[in-house]
């Protein structure tokens, strides 16, 4: 066990937190990512009773700041957080796709049982919305192995639809059975995300709207609303482009229970690496280094899956949800989608999945998610939720499963609360 907790947790609002002029097509920041980045360092602190003076260090995590909002170094504007506290403390930016939240919280827990500091603070951040379609598409390919990827219009949808069709063929689902299971998580994200306050997709969004709360409501969707993206991944099985920020502050779990905070501890991690180019990897239709991840944070958390009350899961597309769902052990290797179809993971179920929406409805601002799975999970698990709740008990032990790239980057973690 790592003996460090979370004591303190802020979750911005999701969204597309810009204005955009249809006839000019301009664009004007409704909040930049310097304003998400304060709010978010602001609201953790005051959540766990802190000022910027009790800190020793702050880590961030943030994807591709320099191409979406111009804004390299961005470490340091945390000073701003609070100037007064901040000021002279070291800060660092971490990167690792849309898992840099995870590996910079990873980062600042090194720190803290390395006896360096004692009290560390998270922040995740990403503003994706300032830029078009194509710009974000561009600065997410610069995330896949650029010469065989990337840089030959290699997109994500596309490297995703590769595992889409390499678990389809191993397991032999046609394609009326995959196109369901896809529908059905993605009405669960749906369904979830309208009772997240935060959520891109929340209450009186599109989702919303068009009540996209049942395989049968996607499935129904005439083509030019739910177009193929890459096939067979369609428009309803990409995660959303958004804006936000989230942090979390982090503190020996024995100097936790001392001063009286609000603690869930991080019982285990698992940060596991895949090779990058998807040429190199044996197989397509299941996330390997993913399970490896899970395994070693079980095995330092000293529990099993079965213990698990919730799960945030990195669902940037459908056949993510599935893959990271039987990684983690909820399902058995190639039953993922056979589960879903048959009702498990529901907030009625003994574990629930993505109550936050997942990025399919809470949304996914990269180098934010794995801060606001971790801050999420805190909520639930001490008591102080934020949108939708599991029916059957109050959640004890709670794991997120953030990744990188297309399978590259695997970060699991267990939190429980502490005693």
């Amino acid at each position: 066990m790592s003996q460090v907790s979370i004591v303190g947790a802020y979750n911005s609002k999701f969204g597309a937190l810009v204005r955009k002029d249809r006839e000019t097509g301009e664009v004007s920041d409704l909040k930049s990512i310097h304003e998400l980045v304060v709010e978010a360092g602001r609201g953790a602190l005051a959540d766990a009773g802190m000022e910027g003076r009790d800190v020793d260090g702050v880590w961030l995590g943030a994807c591709a700041p320099g191409i979406l909002a111009n804004q390299e170094h961005l470490a340091a504007l945390a000073t701003e957080i609070d100037p007064a506290g901040l000021r002279f403390k070291p800060m660092t930016r971490c990167e690792d796709a849309c898992a840099s939240g995870s590996v910079a919280l990873y980062n600042a827990l090194y720190a803290i049982e390395a006896g360096r500091a004692k009290v560390a603070l998270v922040v995740g951040a990403e503003k994706m919305n300032l830029l078009d379609t194509k710009g974000v598409t561009h600065a997410l390919a610069t995330c896949s192995y650029w010469p065989e990827e990337g840089g030959r219009g290699v997109t994500f949808p596309a490297l995703f639809a590769s595992y889409a069709r390499g678990y389809q063929a191993r397991y032999g689902i046609d394609d009326a059975a995959l196109a369901r299971m896809f529908a059905t998580v993605a009405a669960l994200g749906y369904r979830n995300g309208v009772d997240n306050p935060l959520a891109h997709f929340g209450k009186g969004g599109p989702s919303d709207k068009l009540r996209l709360f049942t395989a049968e409501a996607l499935l129904a969707l005439p083509p030019e609303k739910n177009p193929f993206i890459a096939a067979p991944l369609r428009l309803h099985d990409c995660s959303l482009v958004t804006d936000g920020a989230a942090a979390v502050v982090l503190m020996r779990t024995d100097d936790a229970r001392s001063a009286g905070k609000t603690a869930v501890e991080i019982m285990g991690i698992g940060h596991v690496n895949e090779r990058l180019p998807i040429s190199s990897r044996p197989g397509m239709h299941e996330l390997e280094a993913g399970r490896e991840a899970a395994r070693r944070a079980f095995a330092e958390a000293r529990v099993q899956v079965a213990d698990v009350d919730i799960a945030e899961v990195h669902d940037c597309f459908s056949i993510a949800q599935l893959l990271t769902t039987e990684a983690l052990g909820l399902s058995r290797a190639g039953r993922a989608g056979f589960d879903y179809l048959e009702g498990r993971f529901t907030r009625d179920d003994r574990c629930a999945v993505n109550l936050s929406g997942g990025l399919k409805a809470k949304g996914h601002p990269v180098g934010a998610t794995g801060v606001s799975m971790h801050a999420l999970l805190y909520k639930q698990l001490c008591g102080r939720p934020i949108g939708a709740t599991p029916t059957r008990k109050q959640p004890e032990i709670g794991v997120s499963f953030n990744v990188g790239g297309s399978g590259v980057t695997n970060c699991v973690s267990v939190l429980g609360r502490a005693a």
